[in-house]
C-alpha cells in the first residue's frame, strides 16, 4: 500500500462519513461501509455489492482495508486463545480471547509495549515504542472476529465484551482509543453495549478528567496499593499522580457515566508478602469507603521476569473475608485464565523495539563521535 491510499480501518464512523461526503459519495456510504467491514468481514471492495461499480472503483483508488495480519495463536487448556499480530518493523502485540459461559471477552492492546512499568507487569519489562493506530486496535477485534464469528446483530455475540487491558495504558493513546470506542459501539460496526466495553487505566488523572462525561463506557481503575507510599514502588505513575487525587478523577468519572452502573471497577493483583496482609485489606478497605465500587481480586501470574510471587490461597482468602464480611464490598477473586500460555493479567509481553532502549544507544554512539572528535581536535593541537 501507498502512502497516499487512506486505510479506511483507521477511521471512526464521523471521520468515514466525513471521507466519503469529501470525495462526492453520499453519506449512507459510509454505514454501507461500517457494515460490510465490521458486521460481515468483507475487505475486498468487489465483493461489497450494494456500493456501485463506480463507487467501489473509486474507493480502490484512494484507499484500503487492513487490519494486522495474526502470526501465531496458541490455545490455552482453559480455551483461551491468545494471538500475537504484527504491527510492522518487526512488532508484535498480544490479544486475548477469554470464553466464558455467558459471555466472551476479548482483551486488546493500546500501546506496543507499556511506558507506566508497573514493577509487577511483563508488559512493562518489555519496554515500550510507540501508540498503536486505530486500525491496529479495532484490527485486532476484527481480526479476533474472523477466527470466533462476526456479530451480524446475532444475540449471542461470538465477541460479547471487549477491555482495553491488554499491552499499554489506554489513556496514554486517548485519541485513538476514544475513536475505537466509536467503532464498538456503533450499531452499523460492532454494536457493543457501552457496558460491556471497558477501558482499564493505571491512572492518568488529567485525561480521566478530560473524558469524564463525553465518553461513557465502563472504567477500571488498576490500583494495586493502599497508600502512596507502595503504590509509588508498583505503580510509578502515582508519584504524579498520587491517590487523592486520582481517586477524585474516578468519581468525577463515575458520576458522569450510565456505563459504570454507578461504580467503578479497581483492580487489585495480589502479591505475596507485598500487598496482600489484612492490614493492607483494612487500610485498602478505609481508602475506598467513600467511592462506589467493586473490586477484583487477582492473584499474582507468575512470570520469568518478575521475582513476585502469588499469595496463598489462604492470605487471598483471608484478604477477601476482610473486604466483604467486615465493610460489605462487592468482590470477585478473579480466576486465573489462560497462564499456561503466558495469557494471563500481566503477562503479555509481545516483540518490542523499546524505543527507549535506541534513544540511549543513539545518545552513547553521539557522546562516543562527540569524544572521538575531541581526541582528533587534541591531537591536531600537537
Amino acid at each position: 500500500m501507498t502512502d497516499s491510499l487512506v486505510n479506511l480501518m483507521d477511521l471512526d464512523p464521523d471521520t468515514l462519513k466525513d471521507f466519503v461526503v469529501a470525495h462526492g459519495e453520499k453519506p449512507f456510504r459510509a454505514t454501507q461501509l461500517l457494515k460490510w467491514i465490521y458486521q460481515w468481514g468483507v475487505v475486498n471492495f468487489d465483493e461489497m455489492t450494494n456500493i456501485k461499480k463506480e463507487t467501489r472503483a473509486l474507493l480502490k483508488e484512494i484507499s484500503y482495508i487492513h487490519a494486522p495480519e495474526i502470526v501465531s495463536e496458541q490455545k490455552s487448556s482453559d480455551g483461551t486463545i491468545k494471538w500475537a499480530m504484527d504491527i510492522g518493523d518487526g512488532q508484535l502485540v498480544e490479544t486475548v480471547f477469554i470464553p466464558e459461559k455467558e459471555r466472551n471477552t476479548l482483551c486488546i492492546s493500546t500501546q506496543v509495549g507499556c511506558p507506566i512499568k508497573c514493577a509487577f507487569c511483563r508488559t512493562g519489562k518489555s519496554g515500550f515504542n510507540r501508540n498503536l493506530k486505530v486500525s491496529e486496535i479495532i484490527g485486532q477485534v476484527w481480526r479476533a472476529a474472523s477466527r470466533v464469528g462476526f456479530s451480524q446483530n446475532q444475540e449471542q455475540k461470538p465477541i460479547s465484551n471487549v477491555v482495553m487491558m491488554g499491552m499499554g495504558e489506554p489513556l496514554l493513546n486517548v485519541q485513538n482509543v476514544l475513536s475505537v470506542v466509536k467503532l464498538l459501539l456503533s450499531d452499523n460496526a460492532f454494536a457493543l453495549s457501552k457496558r460491556r466495553v471497558t477501558i482499564s487505566t493505571a491512572g492518568v488523572v488529567p485525561t480521566i478528567n478530560k473524558i469524564a462525561g463525553k465518553v461513557d463506557v465502563a472504567l477500571a481503575l488498576s490500583l494495586h496499593a493502599p497508600n502512596d507510599e507502595l503504590r509509588n514502588e508498583l505503580v510509578p505513575i502515582n508519584q504524579k499522580f498520587p491517590l487523592k487525587d486520582l481517586l477524585a478523577a474516578v468519581r468525577n468519572y463515575v458520576d458522569n457515566s450510565n456505563a459504570n452502573c454507578g461504580r467503578v471497577t479497581i483492580e487489585y493483583v495480589l502479591l505475596d508478602h507485598v500487598n496482600d496482609s489484612m492490614d493492607q485489606a483494612h487500610e485498602l478497605a478505609q481508602l475506598l469507603k467513600d467511592l462506589p465500587c467493586k473490586i477484583n481480586l487477582i492473584p499474582f501470574n507468575p512470570h520469568e521476569e518478575s521475582e513476585f510471587k502469588r499469595p496463598s490461597n489462604s492470605r487471598i482468602d483471608r484478604f477477601y473475608k476482610v473486604l466483604v464480611e467486615q465493610y460489605g464490598f462487592t468482590v470477585v477473586t478473579r480466576t486465573t485464565r489462560g497462564d499456561d500460555i503466558a495469557a494471563a493479567c500481566g503477562q503479555l509481553a509481545g516483540q518490542v523495539k523499546d524505543r527507549r532502549l535506541k534513544e540511549q544507544m543513539a545518545a552513547a554512539e553521539r557522546l562516543h563521535e562527540q569524544s572521538i572528535a575531541a581526541h582528533i581536535d587534541t591531537k591536531s593541537l600537537v
